[in-house]
């Protein structure tokens, strides 16, 4: 029973009431709906107002014999329309305005409301699949959505509004559903994709992150083709009984007025009020599709609004105190990750930690350490058994006055894409520079910072990326430093330290440290030696505790590791010892020129800027995307000729039967006044006429919707596999623009994306069809009657100026907004990347301030925008009704003078009315073609810019046998994103083939910087690196990456299982089992996958969430020893594995590497082989 219960909960269309998407209205918005509702129904009044005026000046010409007496019964007529334009422009301004207005402050405020929600859930929201790529996706694409059916088109859909459109509501809700399921799988792919992108680089898997999002896409397509069928029905079955009801409307017309009881002009106020509302209910079906696609895009965002937190941050109940002392005990604890709820992390643990004293953690990889901190911060709640400070248990305090007595460093430290100074200021909110900078000074981080460009002001990049791992790990705890914890949290906080760094730094914690409770996790001994209890973590269990002198002796797990470590050491200090030997009479060796590098003289045989690349853009003929960027879509386009032809085909026929429609009035005002014998012959030939236009107007009508539907996915699709694949070949440099970071990219392509598929699938048809009307109407006009049509000519330009004026502000609106936007989508996206980072510093406020000072001005552009085209608005109804006014008034006076006739003037009549609400319907849609033109513009900066290091080109030289002899020769390198800086400078190393190099130095003496130039992430700007002789520029880049395998400091793994990451290895080929288990055990990483519940199926959660450091490191490296490379590059590799297990590992790593070239950037000078050269980096 409760299997079907929820079978049928699943099959229930997944969207929101469509009153709760005003959920965020205050007391304003209800008043400006409020005014916005009643201006549009009297907006919606209006027509029918001006049929019923039209109906009087039709027996004001048809039944008035005295032309004199017409001219004066036509002139109060005229009058009457001035009236009701004054009305109509008051009406259409606040229609407009109010509801653009409204939508502008609620969407905003649902933007808040939702990643405030985000950033309120517990850690275990996040482990069980929630994905930055979705909440991003829903932060563009969907609110795009959802403000398209709360905005201007809410006032236009109550103006038009009719009920026959409820009957298609539903079968449009499903499609809207399951293209926004598709649509943000490929959101997802994109985040992913360009937030690892050195790691996609490294392995070539750019092909493959294509591929994923292709594949993201076709699941779109399936949705597309549902929709373009109900809408396309929908739409043929409006038109169908538009026409149908004039049949019925004439015939039945003609019988009251033999009756006696109706005069002509009744006859038709009836059919043009007819003809109006049939006109609305058509009008209004589209906009029915826009409401369904913003209910269903706000349901999962309200199911997450609505969601309650077992562990919530902003929750203010609980217990605060004046302060704690320090006392931490974990009480029997019973703890599994929620994501994995079968693997018992804790069985039964009990620890007690004094306050005021240091505790050292240590264990091998994964054996539960940092979920013991995780714990003490409340990222998750134990199953059974309790966790108390000071007696109390953690679920008694208030979350956010517990967490601000805590300090975390972690092992990976996390930094937002801000300034260094902002970054660290989370520490404590409203820091002062100078307690700023006494943190600063403390964790050893003046002198690096005061070498930046812009000192505390410099941004360091998504990640952190424009800083060294060791500035990284500054930062954050200077960041620590200045919140001044009671309990102080390292998690291995100097592991990603040089040697000397690290001692400055350990001397700072250790005057922090006193009178606080601190728990240190480290895999190197040394550094917990002096602490006040050791406490040894195996399996999830406490197998030995005690001082470092208390268990040296015994012959346990800490005496095993101990000896591992101190034999470890006493090999570093023999490297240490010879060092300086090694740097000063090696025959492979570093030397540094330290003359000015523009003393350098950039010789073009030796600059390493290639200037061999023959990528081209792909969209060669539009290099200027801004001024032919609607010329462009055709292009894109091509493919879909066929199906264009058939849309726009089918939108031209529609055009051309709006006119239609409009003579065959003027005819039936004709036969109205026809004897009865004619007049019943007349009517019923008439009658049939409209029904076979009914039938085709039907085929025409949903040809026009299905087929560009179509179209515009097929364009959409080809934009952003265009665009994807063009960004992934991009070079790195590129993305150290903030501009091209992870979020802002993503929302990038899919907000534009989803423009430009709404314009082909909507706007670009109605244009086509609504300029075909006024085209048309203009011809017959003047054919009838020339003087006439050029007398009410004279409005025209007016309409037209307005409309001009409309579409300029709003593009200069449209393009400032989305570059808010685009900034405030990458603000969340770090949040929530980092969501423990910014729940242990209680930073949500911080970040939620920061991001709605980034809405903000979007909303404000927004609301002028929308104040603008009120008035535009109303000026086109305005000029519109002054038309009708003047009309009739010249044309009464035209029909006196013998220059027309009674048909003539109303043949004229309609087919200048089709023609101004041609014109006003493209001014309406003329306010969304600013967006469109810049979504087209900046899709197109990004087809057309040529990549400087491009790895989809095939071009360059390949080695069948590579020996794996580098060298680097007077190479001089600044970043792009710091010119002014060189990170390396006239640097030397020859390195042999086979050999092992330890590149070693203080962080940010441009160590890691040395391997991106051999993976030409970068070039030099000065100098060659060659490889077997060849300068490295020359190969095929593809080639070049394949042959080195990189194992970075901070691994990146994909969101998918452990058996996928590891294949990465060789691109994302199909690699067997048995290979990849070999790597695993070649790792030391088999074990543990093996403890795991779904062994090697087990998914890693984003950026390998679901694991520790230690594992995630293992990963990488099965990964690189399944690549097979000639080049093995360690950054750091081993930094985050214990004693032990990097014993283990690197001894695998000796035997499988045994012939190949070998750079290892370390911080210490560990012996791996005898054939060890030290260089040594300085700045």
């Amino acid at each position: 029973m409760e299997g079907r219960q929820n079978e049928k909960k699943n099959s229930n269309v997944e969207a929101i009431p469509y009153y709760k998407l005003f959920t965020f209205a205050d007391s304003i918005d209800v008043m400006l709906m409020f005014v916005g509702t009643s201006a549009s129904i009297a907006n919606g009044f209006v027509l029918p107002l001006s049929s019923l005026l039209i109906g009087n000046t039709i027996d004001s010409f048809g039944e008035t014999v005295d032309t004199k007496a017409m001219v004066i019964q036509i002139s109060k007529v005229s009058l009457k329309f001035v009236y009701l334009a004054i009305g109509a422009s008051i009406v259409s301004f606040l229609q407009v305005s109010c509801w653009t207005v409204t939508a502008e402050r609620q969407v905003t405020r649902m933007r808040n409301g939702y990643l405030k929600s985000i950033l309120m859930q517990d850690i275990a929201f996040f482990d069980k699949g929630v994905r930055t790529g979705e909440v991003v996706g829903r932060m563009s694409s969907d609110i795009i959505n959802i403000h398209a059916a709360m905005g201007k088109k809410v006032g236009k859909f109550i103006q038009l509004i009719s009920t026959f459109i409820g009957a298609t509501a539903h079968f449009m809700m499903k499609a809207a559903i399951n293209e926004q399921k598709a649509y943000l799988e490929a959101d997802v792919v994109v985040a992913q994709t360009i937030g690892s992108i050195r790691t996609i680089a490294s392995l070539n898997l750019e092909k493959q992150a294509v591929n994923k999002h292709n594949k993201a896409l076709q699941k779109f397509h399936k949705s597309t083709v549902q929709d373009g069928l109900a809408a396309g029905t929908a739409m043929g079955l409006s038109m169908f009984c538009v026409y149908c009801s004039f049949s019925l409307a004439i015939w039945f017309g003609s019988k009251l007025i033999l009756d006696k009881r109706y005069t002509a002009g009744n006859v038709m106020c009836v059919i043009e009020t007819i003809l109006n509302c049939s006109f609305c209910l058509v009008n209004a079906t589209p906009y029915m599709s826009t409401f369904a696609g913003g209910r269903a895009a706000a349901f999962k965002m309200f199911d997450t609004i609505n969601r309650k937190p077992e562990i919530n941050a902003y929750d203010t109940s609980g217990r605060t105190m004046n302060d704690i002392c320090g006392d931490i005990e974990f009480r029997n604890v019973y703890f599994s990750y929620p994501s994995r709820p079968n693997d018992e992390i804790f069985t039964g643990l009990s620890l007690t930690i004094p306050s005021g004293t240091t505790i050292g953690l240590v264990g091998e990889s994964g054996s539960g350490k940092s979920t013991l901190i995780s714990l003490i911060e409340r990222f998750y709640d134990p199953q059974s058994g309790g966790i108390f400070v000071d007696g109390i248990n953690l679920k008694d305090f208030q979350l956010r006055w517990l967490r601000e007595k805590i300090g975390l460093v972690t092992q990976e430290p996390v930094l937002l894409a801000l300034t260094i100074k902002d970054n660290i200021a989370f520490g404590k909110d409203n820091a002062t520079l100078e307690e700023i900078r006494d943190a600063i000074e403390l964790s050893n981080a003046t002198k690096f910072i005061a070498e930046m460009p812009q000192g505390l002001d410099t941004l360091v990049g998504e990640h952190g990326i424009q800083l060294s791992g060791g500035q990284k790990q500054r930062i954050a705890i200077t960041r620590a430093i200045l919140k001044n914890p009671l309990i102080l949290l390292l998690d291995e906080a100097t592991s990603a330290l040089d040697v000397e760094s690290e001692r400055i730094v350990h001397s700072a914690l250790d005057k922090v440290m006193i009178n606080r409770t601190t728990i240190i996790i480290a895999h190197r001994l040394s550094t917990v030696r002096d602490a006040d209890m050791i406490v040894v973590v195996h399996h999830g269990s406490i197998v030995e505790k005690g001082s470092h002198s208390e268990l040296k002796d015994l012959n346990g797990v800490y005496g095993q590791l101990l000896r591992l470590q101190e034999a470890k050491q006493d090999l570093e200090q023999q490297n240490t010892s010879r060092q300086e030997e090694i740097l000063m009479g090696s025959s492979c060796r570093t030397s540094h020129c330290f003359s000015s590098p523009q003393s350098i003289s950039p010789d073009p045989s030796t600059n390493a800027k290639s200037s061999e690349s023959i990528t081209t853009p792909l969209l060669a003929p539009f290099r200027q995307p801004h001024e032919v960027p609607l010329r462009c879509l055709t292009y894109l386009n091509k493919r879909e000729i066929l199906v264009l032809i058939l849309g726009f085909g089918a939108a031209i026929t529609n055009g051309l039967l709006q006119l239609i429609l409009g003579i065959l009035a003027s005819i039936t005002i004709r036969i109205f006044y026809e004897e009865p014998k004619e007049l019943c012959k007349d009517t019923k030939f008439w009658s049939l006429i409209y029904v076979v236009l009914a039938l085709i107007s039907f085929t025409a009508s949903f040809a026009q919707t299905y087929f560009l539907t179509e179209a515009g996915f097929w364009l959409m699709e080809r934009i952003r596999l265009l665009s994807f694949e063009k960004v992934v070949h991009m070079e790195i440099g590129w993305f150290d623009d903030a501009k091209n970071s992870s979020g802002e990219i993503s929302a990038r392509l899919s907000t534009n994306a989803a423009t430009i598929r709404g314009a082909v699938k909507d706007s670009f048809a109605m244009i086509l069809q609504n300029s075909i009307t006024i085209v048309a109407g203009l011809a017959i006009s003047f054919i009838v009657s020339w003087q006439f049509a050029t007398l009410t000519l004279v409005f025209l330009p007016l309409i037209i100026i307005s409309g001009w004026g409309e579409v300029k502000f709003m593009g200069e609106f449209s393009a400032e907004a989305k570059m808010m936007y685009e900034e405030a989508s990458q603000v969340a996206k770090d949040a929530i990347e980092n969501i423990r980072t910014i729940a242990s510093l209680c930073a949500e406020e911080n970040v939620m301030q920061l991001f709605q000072n980034k809405s903000e001005g979007p909303m404000k552009l927004g609301m002028r925008q929308g104040l603008t085209h009120g008035i535009t608005h109303g000026i086109s109804f305005f000029f519109m009704y002054c038309v009708h006014a003047t009309s009739f008034y010249i044309g009464a006076l035209l029909v006196k003078d013998g220059r027309t006739t009674f048909p003539g003037i109303f043949c004229i009549f309609y087919a200048f009315t089709m023609t101004s609400s041609g014109i006003s319907e493209l001014l309406f849609l003329a306010s969304d073609a600013p967006k469109i033109k810049a979504s087209i513009s900046s899709l197109l900066a990004i087809l057309n810019r040529k990549s400087e290091i491009d790895s989809s080109t095939d071009y360059g030289v390949t080695l069948e046998d590579l020996k794996g002899n580098i060298e680097f020769q007077h190479v001089s390198f600044k970043y792009p994103s710091r010119p002014n800086i060189y990170v390396v400078s006239d640097f030397c190393l020859s390195i042999q083939a086979g050999k092992m190099v330890a590149v070693v130095g203080e962080s940010g003496s441009g160590k890691s910087t040395l391997i991106s130039l051999l993976q030409r992430f970068y070039d030099p700007d000065f100098g060659l690196i060659t490889l077997d002789g060849i300068e490295i520029q020359k190969f095929q880049l593809r080639w070049l990456r394949q042959q080195m395998a990189l194992v970075s400091q901070e691994p990146v793994l994909f969101n998918d299982t452990i058996r996928t990451n590891i294949a990465y290895g060789v691109g994302g080929e199909a690699a067997t089992d048995a290979e990849i288990q070999t790597a695993a055990h070649l790792a030391n990483a088999h074990t543990f996958i093996s403890g795991l519940q779904q062994g090697y199926d087990t998914v890693v959660g984003e950026r390998g969430g679901q694991l520790s450091g230690g594992q995630k490191q293992r990963i990488a490296i099965a990964r690189a020893v399944l690549k097979g490379s000639k080049i093995l590059l360690l950054d750091e590799a081993t930094s985050a594995l214990d004693a032990e297990s990097e014993g283990v590992v690197q001894e695998a790593l000796d035997r499988v590497m045994a012939d190949r070239t070998r750079i290892v950037v370390a911080h210490r000078t560990v012996s791996f082989t005898l054939d060890l050269f030290l260089a040594e980096v300085v700045t």
